[in-house]
């Protein structure tokens, strides 16, 4: 026994202890459906590596920004984070995001990944962030409010959704459009606008802004009229995505521009026949330029244990983790297999890929790549474009103001 003892203590001795090791992964755009989605993906990746733990940290998306800038700054870097396009450069800029290089030219679904998250995912050449799906803009609408306004035929211009939106505001407590004036509410700022000015071109070559060109100030006039017309609800100059969701599966607004991820409150609301979604509108140039965003995964700098947090993403991004998480944020998957999923072949599904099909459609992608965009996004067009709104700045003042900030950060950026 003595003899069985030893031998056993020296093998257990040779192999050494049993490896236990702790991610970090901090998710930022959140719902408490998306988190229970994410834990069953992460159990499978848990399971598959015996030892390792992961700890989900999940900051509320209206504060985000803000509390892992914090986090930073303090030094608790996790492993992961889920990175929205807006963040992408800054967290680059600040060498905080690893080269996923290495990992991508070795991982059995590179070649499945779509050539626009290959791109879109990458700072300087390098691929920093994983995405892992597209949220495109197109427009639902609502078919039980359209035939009570006494609007035929669903939209295809600005000037239709316009005269759309005139009656179904004259119908007692309804509005046209569900505006978001709050947080988040940047992609009507620019989609509306560069559909108007016939060009989605955010600087000119020598890094100026063209958000005081003439005809961007004129799309900028288009929109904040929506709103001083009564063409929206008075309130939604303040509404984030819930209230213009629920503005439009409760029927207060008829019209909603907004990305796959909204059918998933809708869907539960609504029936299929009462709703549907079409393509942005187009504008004078028989354009249209619905914006296009997106949110990955990124391993962080520095991480003691950058394979292992590797082997998380590929998990997070693979087809049994991609597909499922993408089903439940609607958005529009990063693999180029998934969209032979018969989810994406369902009638919900047609107004963004018509979008995608449209070569007068052309899907514009945000300035991400200036470090000051974030700011930008979550704090100066908020807070300024409300003042338009109320009308206590002029659509000229709102263009000029927005113009500078963007100029000096995209010639800062050239310089660099």
């Amino acid at each position: 026994m003595k003899r069985l003892f030893t031998t056993a203590a020296l093998a257990a001795l040779l192999a050494g202890p049993v490896s236990a090791e702790t991610l970090k992964l901090v998710e930022v755009i959140t719902s408490p459906q998306r988190t229970e989605t994410l834990k069953g993906i992460v159990a499978e990746f848990e399971a598959a590596n015996p030892g390792t733990t992961v700890e989900i940290i999940s900051l509320p998306w209206g504060e985000a920004f803000q509390k892992f800038a914090t986090m930073v700054s303090a030094g608790d870097i996790p492993d992961v984070i889920e990175m929205p396009d807006t963040w992408v450069s800054l967290y680059a800029g600040n060498g905080l995001l690893a080269d996923l290089s290495p990992y991508l030219a070795e991982w059995e679904h590179t070649d499945d990944l779509s050539e626009r998250a290959v791109a879109l995912g990458q700072v300087d050449d390098k691929p920093v962030m994983l995405p892992y799906g597209f949220y495109l803009r197109a427009m639902f609408y609502n078919k039980d409010l359209l035939a009570e306004a006494g609007v035929e035929e669903v939209p295809t211009t600005i000037d239709e959704f316009r005269a759309a939106a005139e009656k179904v505001s004259a119908l007692p407590g309804k509005a046209g459009y569900c505006m978001r004036g709050g947080p988040g509410g940047l992609n009507g700022w620019v989609m509306f606008p560069a559909t108007v000015a016939g060009d989605n071109v955010f600087f000119d070559e020598e890094g100026n802004s063209t958000y005081d060109s003439e005809g961007w100030v004129e799309g900028l006039t288009w929109f904040i009229d929506l709103y001083k017309d009564g063409l929206a609800p008075k309130d939604s100059v303040n509404w984030g995505f819930n209230e213009i969701v629920a503005g439009f599966y409760t029927g207060q607004c008829a019209f909603l521009d907004q990305d796959p991820d909204a059918l998933i409150a809708i869907a539960e609301r609504m029936k299929p026949e009462q709703y549907g979604v079409t393509t942005f509108p187009k504008g004078p140039s028989g354009k249209a330029f619905p914006t296009i965003g997106y949110a990955g995964w990124s391993l962080m700098e520095p991480s003691e244990h950058k394979d292992l947090a590797w082997k998380l993403i590929a998990t997070l991004e693979g087809p049994e983790g991609n597909v499922p998480w993408n089903k439940m944020t609607g958005a529009l998957p990063a693999l180029k297999s998934a969209e032979n999923d018969p989810f994406y072949q369902s009638e919900a599904f047609k107004g963004w890929f018509d979008e995608l099909a449209d070569p007068d459609v052309e899907p514009t992608t945000m300035p991400t790549w200036l470090e000051e965009f974030a700011f930008f996004k979550d704090s100066l067009a908020i807070s300024s474009g409300q003042k338009a709104l109320l009308g206590e700045i002029t659509p000229e003042e709102l263009a000029a103001e927005w113009a500078d900030y963007l100029t000096k950060a995209q010639q800062k950026y050239i310089s660099q």
